[in-house]
């Protein structure tokens, strides 16, 4: 097995704590209504907190059906959120797992950095490469972008 560590940085208008509701704690009502590319997003196991799983589908014809993520550490005071990759067609037969570290940290023009640390843990000899995590970066980047382009629509939303 092999671990391969990846970072990604991502700058929106909206303040770090409205992305972090949207994007941790909220994620499950508000995800779906932010894009299309996201069918559903529920809390198939605990209460929200650490140690509860999320599962989010994809809408058919999607490249994959769905994930699950275990929430490993929520800190709503420093917006910092940790959470594992567990299951989905997206690990295939190469990848065990993924950790992932967020922080969501103020910029000064009153938005947010979003820095996000993503840890793959391979299966077997497989070595992953920065360009073999290129697309799931492009969709990470999608997906801030479309929730600071809702949530600037909707200054209500995770207010």
């Amino acid at each position: 097995m092999g671990i391969f560590k990846f970072f990604h940085e991502a700058k929106t208008k909206v303040a770090p704590h409205r992305m972090f509701k949207t994007l941790v704690t909220e994620s499950h009502n508000v995800l779906p209504k932010v894009t299309p590319s996201i069918k559903s997003v529920e809390i198939i196991e605990g209460d929200g907190g650490p140690g509860s799983i999320y599962k989010t589908t994809f809408p058919e014809g999607a490249h994959f059906k769905h994930v699950s993520h275990k929430i490993n550490d929520i800190d709503p005071v420093n917006y910092v959120s940790k959470y594992t990759l567990v299951d989905g067609d997206v690990l295939g037969d190469k990848i065990e797992k993924v950790d992932y570290e967020v922080k969501f940290e103020h910029s000064e023009d009153g938005g947010c950095v979003v820095k996000q640390t993503s840890e793959y843990h391979t299966k077997g000899d497989f070595e992953l490469k920065e360009e073999d995590v290129k697309a799931g970066k492009e969709q990470a980047q999608g997906l801030f972008k479309a929730c600071d382009e809702y949530l600037a629509a909707n200054p209500h939303v995770c207010a």
